[in-house]
């Protein structure tokens, strides 16, 4: 293992940080190169289809081999053809408002939430309405314990990914395991009797899409990929919004200004610019993915090898001071008033890999902010959490970050 390999796999964050814009590309391996230059990282996006995405030991153990989120080729545009429509559409407003306002609606004055884990909580339910169509409150418990087992503090990813001691042996390892066995069985078992025609689980279940049918192993790929992907990423891009917010006291008043004036249909400029801000500065998916190239030496400017991996930083990508002035300070005024540019911008990737759940996560981080915003009067109680850790492959703010509730405005 070289030093810059062992130090983004050991130490990403401190990493990342210590290398300046100069580092535009930086070889991991002889084979594997990180690259942050925006140039670059478009190129690649647009060479999609030269590309085979791998697969990653993070991921890998809990959405399963045949997941979409690693498919390639034929298979991979079956399942944008089926499952991207089912995750667009004005029907998904209602449900994250339904569930946002049914969250928001439990707290009370003098309540204290740890701001990632609710997050979580909201995103998962929205994702969980979407997908299986009647979602248990107990499965969705087990789900997030199983995930929080594996990803929930660095250590444990750490003790995760490179402690995978043989199942006889009572570890980490094994208890991920066993329970894995127990979310599958209970997952399917829900499906095959609950799941209703207008959920993405029913459309899998209908064998009439380019997919044709799926037998049990690939549909409890999908649905733990869709349940794992469509809730973590939007849940750190939804806390680090809020967070922001309310260091930000300015902005915040300014969107409270807005929201009051605006109707639900209305237009909010601020609070879009604010949410591409936050996606901007601490985006939830710091890298996208590992490609693999027979040939791409036009992609980076040198000769590479074939079989190279290219791996896209879209965490150093959005700090370029060559794109963005002052790109440490959150500042939500360079997006106001403009689209953010596809060439500079890389919050849910790109290319034909672009995520599929994109409109809904946009949809969620703008609904379910203006939900808490106009319903909840807050204080952060220790700003000092508001840093970026990684859970996983996700990246969101200090897992005890927490925030009391003032006041109800309702």
């Amino acid at each position: 293992m070289t030093a810059n390999q062992r130090r983004f796999a050991f130490r990403t964050l401190s990493f990342l940080d210590s290398l300046d814009e100069q580092h535009g590309v930086v070889t991991l391996t002889p084979r594997r190169l990180l690259v942050s230059s925006p140039e670059a990282v478009g190129r690649i996006f647009r060479a999609d289809r030269r590309a085979c995405l791998e697969g990653t030991s993070t991921l890998g153990p809990l959405v399963g081999p045949r997941s979409l989120l690693f498919a390639n080729g034929a298979r991979h545009t079956a399942y944008r053809k089926t499952i991207g429509p089912a995750l667009r559409g004005d029907r998904l407003r209602g449900v994250v408002l339904d569930t946002a306002r049914a969250e928001i609606d439990r707290l009370t004055p003098g309540s204290v939430i740890t701001l990632p884990a609710w997050t979580r909580s909201v995103t998962l339910k929205v994702i969980g309405r979407v997908v299986l169509g009647d979602a248990d409150p107990v499965f969705l418990r087990s789900f997030t314990e199983w995930v929080e087992g594996a990803l929930g503090s660095r250590r444990r990813t750490l003790l995760y990914r490179h402690a995978r001691l043989h199942p006889a042996v009572p570890s980490p390892w094994r208890t991920f395991l066993r329970q894995r066995e127990t979310i599958d069985r209970e997952l399917l078992a829900h499906v095959r009797t609950r799941a209703s025609d207008g959920s993405i689980a029913g459309l899998l279940l209908s064998g009439g899409t380019p997919l044709g049918v799926l037998d049990d192993d690939e549909l409890r790929d999908q649905l733990v990929s869709l349940l794992f992907a469509g809730h973590e990423t939007t849940a750190s891009a939804l806390a680090w919004t809020l967070y922001w917010l309310h260091q930000n006291e300015n902005v915040r008043r300014d969107l409270l200004d807005e929201l009051a004036a605006s109707d639900e249909a209305g237009e909010t400029p601020l609070l879009d610019a604010v949410c591409h801000e936050s996606l901007r500065l601490s985006p939830p998916a710091m890298i996208a993915g590992n490609r693999v190239f027979d040939d791409a030496s036009d992609l980076v400017g040198r000769e590479l090898p074939a079989g190279s991996r290219l791996t896209p930083c879209i965490y150093l990508a959005h700090r370029r001071r060559d794109a963005y002035s002052d790109p440490h300070r959150f500042d939500p005024q360079r997006f106001l008033g403009r689209r953010p540019s596809s060439q500079q911008y890389f919050p849910f990737g790109g290319g034909v890999r672009r995520c599929l759940g994109a409109d809904l996560a946009m949809t969620e981080l703008r609904m379910i902010t203006a939900a808490v915003l106009s319903g909840l009067s807050l204080r952060c109680v220790n700003p000092e959490l508001g840093v970026p850790h990684l859970r996983g492959p996700a990246m969101g703010p200090g897992p005890g970050l927490r925030m009391e509730v003032l006041a109800c405005r309702r």
